[in-house]
């Protein structure tokens, strides 16, 4: 019999149970990326959980492991979606690159952050040329890309290719809801851009507020139409809160 000690519903607050809710409660519920040249390309949130533990299980196979750096440099779409949560769900931290800043800050901050690998746009690409070989520690570069056989810059991998050639992740490891789930860097600052490190809880408990009827009341029956960067300041949570609910 449990006693007056035994707390109801006491687990960690991590990015792991929005994403198995979800997976649970929404499967046939719709994703929906405009691709430029493509057009509408539609998804469920199944596909969604599949094609995100197939991440999960590829950047495992490159050697990610818990508190490593993997970053992005891309453009609002279902693939930095999949990159959203792949990353913390297996422990590692999501690192959103801010696709505007200078060559020289960008630099920096990928390097200061140590991101082990980047999930680039092809798009982004010419961005990142020139400055590739100053990425002191990326070890992988995994190139996104929209047009059928487009070609992958020399060295890089193909994202598609990976996820397909991926073993799905299985059981999620055991986490903290104190452990660094993503970051950003401001630039708003003198100097160098300043990092910004969300933990697990943080993510979750800003799901919950912008949830709320008198801030974003972000619902299951909400279509959003995501204009805030994905890259800017973890695009407000609204990925998170979007996916936790269900929403369109």
């Amino acid at each position: 019999m449990a006693g007056v000690d035994d707390l109801m519903m006491h687990y960690p607050l991590t990015i792991q149970h929005i994403f198995e809710r979800t997976r649970r409660l929404f499967p046939k519920k719709t994703l929906a990326t405009r691709v430029p040249g493509v057009g509408l390309v539609r998804s469920t949130y199944a596909d969604f959980a599949e094609r995100t533990r197939r991440l999960a299980g590829a950047l495992k196979a490159l050697g990610v492991g818990k508190g490593d750096r993997v970053g992005t440099f891309a453009w609002n779409s279902h693939r930095h979606l999949e990159a959203y949560f792949a990353p913390p769900l297996m422990g590692a931290v999501l690192h959103t690159v801010n696709i505007r800043l200078s060559a020289q800050d960008i630099t920096y901050i990928v390097n200061h952050a140590a991101d082990r690998v980047l999930i680039v746009d092809a798009s982004c690409w010419p961005t990142l040329e020139p400055i590739r070989k100053k990425l002191e520690t990326v070890e992988h570069v995994i190139v996104m890309k929209d047009t059928p056989g487009a070609q992958i810059p020399p060295g890089a991998l193909d994202y598609e290719a990976l996820l397909a050639a991926a073993t799905p992740m299985g059981a999620w490891p055991t986490l903290e809801e104190t452990d660094a789930a993503g970051m950003c860097y401001t630039s708003g600052t003198t100097g160098h851009p300043k990092a910004a490190v969300y933990t697990h809880r943080a993510i979750f408990l800003h799901s919950l507020a912008s949830s709320m009827t008198d801030v974003l009341a972000i619902g299951e029956r909400d279509v959003i139409l995501h204009i805030v960067p994905m890259f800017h300041a973890n695009a407000w949570c609204v990925p998170f809160a979007g996916v936790m609910n269900g929403a369109t």
